[in-house]
């Protein structure tokens, strides 16, 4: 090694080489060698940005120390029993089944078909299903944008839009459900006092068969409370008991299907009576019958009409958040709510369809029910499909027991029991219908009220956020629910109350299909929903679609809903919880933030609306083009962007001139950005200043990103280089290094640029007018243009991207800058067609396997599509001799004394670690788009200035663009709803 290899050190020739500057021991792991943290869980458990003790914060880095933190307090509810967690089957698909599956389904649906006919009949069982879809798919959206917690549409709700919407859906909800177990139990009841009347002579207990609702009232009472002792028993028997509830469904229905192919009479009614009340068995003659639409009158000369046709039936399809409901009963409910109400939508679709088919196919939709004149076909009867006025005076010349045309599947609510098999067994479907709905409404009321009073967002409520047991059951929801309830059961006629629940489901509906058009429109960070078949504008309709029907079904009960909303709505306004939940309200105040900034003042930060907002270190903007155009990527449409120059103190009468430059290039190449000018003849004091000063209230800087530094020469530049990182950090800010190939700095090479704005006609007009195209004509020194080569350098980032690889080196938690950044710079044109693929270390050799399957299962929870996850073992390992070669050779071309053998000597490990990923990145990295590596932290006193930038000089030498980021250790990620 000759002279010039020398410089920088002293009285060592081959500092680095020397075999005492690092022993590599395979027993000693990563955790021994450092207090930076690797990528955990534990860090990401709670949603407070500072509340992990497991990652080390910005102090404790720079000084090199961990400091003991004192123990938080917290009050925990000590519960005790078993655990009860349901999966998708038991939790969600078969409580949504058993809601759906409804007395609609053996009472009604025969009605529909009866009066909408065939085609019109399966397009409103159609129509109703794609609005409950659109619902469902909305409600996956939601319940997949992290973990859910107990709650279920209330939770949802309350996290994507706030609570001021949340908290009225929350006590709505709770109410209609405590009115539905009251309705299903009136259901339940009057069904079974039917088949009682059918089979005996009873003649009632207090009252008789045709004015029933004291009966009504002595049997549903104790039927009411033996559902609250079946919900405090716990959930367990729940499930027991709905399983068999769910057979009885199911039994019933088959028995409805193989009484179609019975001709004679079942156990219910003979054969003469079957067919003179419609029953034809498989029949084409049948199907045309039923095929159009007919909307017969009632007793009162009335006709339905499709919209009311579709408001009776669309209640039948209003269960599909059963499952959702008990979120907080679910080991998963990000999956578990997504697949089975999806599932269970699908299934019951086929099944009211079908039986729609059945009833089209052997039910004729209107009869006179006179079995003789089914057995007398000889002419003097008239026959039993006949319901003119002519034919009905016959029946009265003759005295007939009926004398109009009062059965048939337009008319006849026991179509399905004339239909079955055993005539019976629909019953028991009834029973199973009426008594699982109302056990579900009973059970599910009770943990949306806890979950309002656990959030504390209405004053006194908190009385029901107290479990019990091990799944922490709400007991005194229960007893709420129940009193509710059985006030609604005293009062006997619930149509009114019944149609008031309906409106509040359906306004639950609109809101969850609104907060998913919501949360897509802020284009929050934070909305990163696993399920991707969803469309913000479907769930848009599907939000209107249901405003619609709330009209349709009854304006007056949709205007009483909409008010009862609104003043919830204004309590809240009025009340202004302590409810910082990440929601996309919130996210909406920031995207309105460049208007209305003073609006933010008062609202906290919130994970799930973090946004990094840069203070870009760029000079003059037309100089460093790629530089702003990347910084630009991260926060375009999304966040604010600062452009700073540090000029001389004595250019400071410029500053104007500078900032009308900087603005009008910004304004012509579309870049929305602020611009700082800062006099300072210490550049690190100019960072130090524009972080403390710039930006107001929100709208503050909450990271640096800056070039490269392209001098190892002038040790003042790069002192003063390392002294900013310091002062960034020490501000608590994050800290961005963008490095190209060959650099960000332009300014040697363009001496002049033109910049022609165009319309595009080589793309769709939008609202009418052609989009705008910028072209760039850039000239260099000679005057000429430049290359082509070095154009497309200059606009890399305004090119087309290729179809490669974002690589995330996330080697230590930053709290999760290192990951949102590359998943943000995905949803953009540069690199949308690039993959991730995740980069993190094992501890030590032996631990590989186990910190691959905890890293890639921490991906997994913060919904970012990743391609592929790789777990470095051996990042301890001692470097290559070619490497560390490599390394002598940067580091000679330092300036004299700059790095000594000291220096390098106590910094042995962390510069073998550093080799190590330089080694690493060039073998796993170099065809990647773009890397992104975190950034060892700078800390004062422990290493020189020269030694840490020859550390980022080596591990990014001869990459792709790459950008070395650190978070300032609070978190920006969270797998939290």
């Amino acid at each position: 090694m000759g002279p010039a290899d020398n410089e920088g050190f002293e009285d060592d020739p081959k500092p680095w080489n020397d075999c005492e500057s690092y022993v590599y021991d395979q027993e000693k792991t990563l955790d021994l060698l450092t207090i930076d943290a690797r990528p955990s869980e534990k860090s990401y458990e709670r949603l407070e940005k500072h509340s992990s003790d497991h990652r080390p914060t910005i102090e404790e880095l720079m000084t090199g120390e961990r400091i003991k933190r004192e123990e938080e307090e917290i009050e925990k509810t000590i519960l005790s029993g078993k655990v009860v967690k349901f999966g998708w089957i038991e939790g969600v698909f078969m409580r949504c089944l058993l809601n759906i599956w409804g007395v609609m389904l053996f009472l009604r649906l025969s009605w529909v078909i009866g009066q909408a006919g065939y085609v019109q009949g399966l397009i409103i069982i159609t129509l109703c299903n794609a609005i409950t879809l659109i619902t469902a798919i909305s409600m996956s959206a939601v319940a997949t944008n992290g973990r859910i917690a107990s709650g279920g549409v209330y939770y949802m709700i309350s996290r994507a839009l706030g609570p001021e919407f949340g908290g009225a859906i929350g006590l709505m909800f709770t109410l209609a459900n405590s009115i539905s177990v009251a309705t299903y139990t009136l259901g339940f009841v009057d069904n079974l006092l039917d088949l009682v009347y059918d089979v005996t002579d009873f003649q009632g207990i207090v009252a008789d068969r045709y004015d029933r609702l004291n009966d009504l009232r002595l049997i549903g009472a104790p039927v009411i409370v033996l559902i609250l002792l079946l919900a405090i028993i716990g959930m367990d028997w729940v499930t027991r008991v709905q399983k068999l509830l769910l057979v009885m469904l199911i039994v019933a229905q088959i028995d409805m299907v193989v009484g179609t192919f019975l001709t004679g009479g079942n156990a219910y009614v003979s054969e003469a009576e079957r067919a003179a009340k419609g029953f034809t068995s498989w029949s084409l003659d049948t199907m045309q019958k039923n095929y159009e639409a007919k909307y017969y009158p009632d007793e009162d000369g009335n006709r339905d009409s499709f919209m009311s046709v579709f408001g009776v039936f669309f209640t039948a399809v209003t269960g599909i958040v059963a499952g959702a409901n008990l979120s907080g009963d679910l080991k998963d409910p990000s999956s578990a709510i997504p697949k089975g109400t999806l599932l269970a939508i699908g299934f019951t679709y086929i099944s009211y369809a079908g039986f729609g088919v059945l009833v089209a196919f052997n039910f004729l939709p209107r009869t006179s029910g006179n079995a003789i004149e089914y057995l007398n076909n000889t002419g003097i009867y008239p026959e039993i499909t006949n319901c003119t006025e002519e034919a009905n005076a016959v029946r009265i010349e003759y005295n007939l027991t009926e004398t109009s045309c009062i059965y048939g599947s337009a008319y006849d609510q026991k179509v399905m029991t004339l239909m079955s098999g055993t005539g019976y067994l629909v019953y028991l479907g009834c029973y199973g219908a009426t008594l699982s709905s109302a056990i579900a409404s009973l059970v599910g009321a009770p943990r949306v009220l806890q979950a309002v009073g656990r959030d504390k967002i209405y004053p006194k409520l908190e009385f029901f956020a107290v479990g019990q047991g091990a799944n922490n059951d709400p007991f005194r929801g229960y007893i709420l629910v129940f009193l509710i309830a059985f006030g609604c059961l005293m009062i006997g006629e619930l149509n009114t109350i019944g149609s008031l629940a309906s409106n509040f489901f359906l306004a639950a509906y609109a809101l969850m299909n609104l907060s998913v058009f919501h949360s897509s429109m802020t284009k929050s960070p934070g909305w990163r929903p696993t399920f991707k078949f969803y469309n913000k504008w479907i769930s848009l309709i599907g939000a209107a679609a249901c405003i619609v029907l709330m009209f349709l079904m009854d304006w007056r009960l949709a205007c009483a809903t909409i008010i009862l909303i609104s003043i919830l709505y204004s309590l809240m306004l009025y009340l202004k919880p302590d409810a910082n939940w990440g929601s996309s309200a919130e996210a909406l105040k920031f995207s309105n933030a460049l208007n209305n900034a003073i609006a933010l003042n008062d609202q906290d930060d919130h994970i799930k609306t973090f946004r990094p907002q840069i203070l870009l270190l760029c000079g003059d903007p037309a100089h460093r083009q790629p530089l702003v155009d990347f910084a630009n990527l991260v926060t375009k449409k999304l966040s604010v962007l600062i452009c700073a120059q540090v000029v001389p103190e004595d250019q400071k009468g410029e500053k104007d001139d500078l900032k009308r430059a900087a603005h009008k290039w910004l304004s012509t190449h579309k870049i929305r950005s602020f611009f700082l000018a800062i006099p300072n003849n210490k550049f690190s004091d100019a960072v130090k200043y524009a972080v403390m000063l710039s930006g107001i209230g929100r709208l503050t800087p909450n990271m640096v990103m800056m070039g490269f530094i392209s001098s190892n020469k002038d040790m003042n530049k790069i002192s003063e280089y390392f002294q900013s990182l310091i002062a960034s950090f020490e501000n608590n800010i994050a800290v961005g290094i963008l490095r190209l190939p060959n650099g960000v700095d332009y300014s040697s090479v363009i001496a002049d640029q033109n910049t022609i704005i165009e319309e595009d006609h080589s793309v769709p007009k939008k609202n009418g007018i052609f989009q705008k195209k910028i072209t760039t004509h850039f000239y260099g020194t000679d005057g000429k243009p430049l290359k082509l080569q070095i154009v497309n350098e200059i606009e890399q980032f305004r090119l087309p991207g290729g179809k490669g690889f974002i690589d995330v080196w996330w080697l230590y938690d930053d709290g999760g800058l290192t990951l949102l950044l590359p998943y943000i710079l995905q949803t953009r044109k540069r690199f949308k067609d690039c993959k991730l693929r995740v980069f993190s270390l094992s501890n030590g050799p032996g631990n590989d396997e186990e910190d691959q399957q905890t890293f890639e299962n921490l991906i997994k929870k913060f919904r970012i599509d990743v391609e592929q996850v790789f777990v470095i073992p051996d990042i301890t390992k001692k470097a290559k001799v070619d490497t560390k070669g490599e390394f002598d050779q940067l580091i000679s071309r330092y300036p004299e004394g700059s790095i000594t053998k000291a220096d390098l000597k106590a910094n042995s490990e962390r510069t073998n670690r550093c080799l190590r990923k330089a080694e690493l990145l060039r073998e796993r990295s170099r065809g990647a788009e773009l890397i992104v590596l975190t950034l060892p932290l700078p800390m004062r006193g422990q290493c020189s200035p020269a030694l840490y930038i020859a550390w980022l000089d080596i591990m990014t030498k001869g990459l792709p663009p790459t950008l070395l980021i650190r978070g300032n250790q609070s978190s920006v990620l969270t797998f939290y709803s």
